[in-house]
């Protein structure tokens, strides 16, 4: 069992599809999908993370299987807090004292919002919450030196929201926050199969199918991959199989969506910013920045260069860490 002294410190990248837990000292020490699954008929909670993931679509009646936080925001309070109080519990065990949580939160939050988390976190038993905004912890995780007075664009994908933002003197200049990301993918590969096979499949098919063979960008080699569904026309199993152009064809419009607004971020950028950025290019973070092509499309409908961050899945979670060793200083700015 892990024991924690006084004055213990965590950072929470509190995302759509995965919550990863940074210790300080430790690094990253939880990386769960964000799912739970709860009775219904008694609210107890049966499973959580990686264990709950596998539940989803496959539920008997009494059990149901949810995803508490939709498009970066808390859609479920009560759930949301017994599945911080799980990762939590799990990885400060019986500490007898209350950590101190660093949240991630993304660029556009309401304020509402905004106390939804710190009143999740402080349930879930942190003694004091702060927030980040996630493009300024996925810029630090990047290892961009954000104090500076110079232009840095960082595009944070991740499984709710897309954030963008140009950073310069550790706050962000212009940014922008849009429900479009990993999840959006996913809704649109579930709704191209549908319409051009006539097949239903569910969310964890069309992840497999995303990570596998989705691409943005034209392939030089078509990749295929087999995939089950329920026949819609006679409601039985059936088996297709996949290209990624059709992958193509099913990703190009949220991914569009993505470059429009970075587009419309670099339209609003002071010129001095928009100069550096043009010089030292896009990093992007965030595990939905990882489908094929999405760096390239993007470079080339904005004629900068982009760079897809390392280890990029991790950044928020890095760059939350390192921003707990500031904490007294971002005490005056976080709420």
């Amino acid at each position: 069992m892990l024991k924690f002294g006084f004055g213990q410190d965590v950072g929470i990248d509190l995302g759509t599809a995965t919550v990863i837990v940074y210790i300080k000292g430790k690094g990253i020490v939880l990386r769960e999908p964000s799912v739970v699954a709860v009775d219904r008929n008694s609210g107890d909670v049966l499973a959580v993370g990686g264990e709950a993931r596998r539940m989803l679509g496959r539920t008997p009646g009494n059990i149901v299987a949810t995803r508490p936080l939709r498009d970066g925001v808390i859609s479920d309070y009560t759930v949301t807090e017994k599945m911080l109080k799980h990762f939590i519990g799990k990885v400060c065990g019986k500490s007898i004292f209350a950590p101190r949580i660093m949240i991630c939160i993304p660029s556009q939050v309401t304020e509402v919002e905004k106390k939804a988390v710190i009143d999740a976190a402080m349930q879930a038993g942190a003694r004091k919450v702060f927030l980040i905004e996630e493009p300024i912890a996925a810029a630090i995780g990047a290892g961009i030196d954000i104090a500076k007075p110079c232009g840095n664009m960082i595009v944070d994908i991740g499984g709710g929201t897309t954030d963008i933002a140009v950073i310069s003197l550790g706050g962000s200049v212009v940014s922008t926050s849009l429900k479009v990301a990993g999840d959006k993918f996913d809704e649109y590969i579930i709704k191209y199969i549908k319409k051009k096979h006539n097949i239903a499949i569910g969310e964890r098919t069309a992840e497999d199918l995303k990570v596998n063979i989705g691409c943005v960008y034209p392939k030089i080699q078509d990749a295929e991959m087999d995939i089950r569904g329920r026949d819609l026309s006679t409601g039985l199993p059936k088996t297709v199989t996949i290209h990624s152009s059709e992958m193509l064809e099913a990703l190009v419009e949220p991914a569009m969506m993505i470059v429009d607004a970075v587009h419309s971020v670099l339209e609003k950028t002071p010129p001095e910013l928009a100069a550096d950025i043009s010089d030292k290019g896009i990093y992007m973070t965030g595990g939905g920045c990882l489908v094929d092509g999405l760096d390239k499309l993007l470079q080339e409908k904005t004629g900068i260069n982009v760079m897809i961050a390392q280890d990029s899945v991790s950044c928020v979670a890095l760059g939350t860490g390192k921003a707990l060793d500031n904490l007294d200083a971002l005490d005056g700015r976080a709420k």
